[in-house]
């Protein structure tokens, strides 16, 4: 069994207006999934630095931040988007895409081993206007085909209101969509703008929304996350 789960921390400022990124690490740890992919990660302005000190993760809980780019020693995502993984699972390789935006937007991917599982994991947060979701999809869409087939599971805010359409429609023409629940807003949730895909050779244990009082404090987001049965590695 492999979980993974998403998660919007809004730079680590709950709702209290308060950033308090030790807080953030508690939801995490409340979670306990294998894989993490985080939206917000990182401040906009200046070095972008980290919304989660890097030496916290190290001292404060059991995941390592996946290394997306070289020279910026502050930060850990690209736009943002950050990759965490349980310590002691290998990461293999990890990208920032580079998608077609009006806004500051991207994606990261990372193909990572875990036991005898070798797996792509994608995070993204996409475009808030619209205007440019559905290329944005389809770009990351578009890295996912050009690369190694491998299990692969797509997750983040994808910012969709709609129940069907537009960019789920995109991810959903060959990725399966686990149902997790409605996740914003973190005082009452109404939303699915929160997502996970996985190609049909992951199959879905169980899903849900985590819900705790840690959690709607922490964010305008809750954390989503998922429970995959996955193949071995053959090799």
């Amino acid at each position: 069994m492999i979980k993974v789960a998403s998660y919007n921390i809004r730079k680590g400022i709950g709702l209290d207006r308060r950033r308090d990124p030790g807080r953030v690490l508690s939801v995490l740890r409340e979670v306990d999934a294998d894989i993490v992919a985080l939206q917000e990660a990182d401040r906009r302005f200046g070095t972008r630095a980290s919304a989660i000190p890097p030496h916290m993760f190290e001292e404060h809980s059991d995941y390592v931040p996946v290394d997306l780019l070289s020279g910026r020693p502050y930060a850990i995502g690209w736009h943002g988007n950050a990759l965490l993984v349980r310590k002691g699972a290998e990461v293999e390789e990890s990208h920032a895409l580079h998608l077609p935006t009006l806004e500051p937007r991207g994606a990261v991917a990372a193909t990572i081993r875990i036991g005898d599982t070798r797996l792509r994991v994608v995070g993204m947060h996409l475009d808030i206007s619209g205007l440019r979701r559905r290329q944005q999809a389809r770009a990351i869409l578009h890295h996912v085909s050009e690369g190694e087939d491998l299990p692969t599971i797509l997750m983040g805010d994808c910012n969709e209101w709609r129940a069907t359409g537009g960019c789920l429609a995109d991810f959903g023409a060959q990725h399966r969509l686990v149902d997790t629940g409605h996740s914003f807003h973190s005082r009452r949730p109404v939303a699915k703008l929160d997502r996970i895909f996985a190609t049909p050779d992951l199959e879905p244990v169980d899903a849900g929304v985590h819900r705790s009082a840690l959690a709607a404090r922490a964010s305008d987001h809750l954390p989503i996350w998922a429970r995959f049965k996955a193949a071995r590695d053959p090799a």
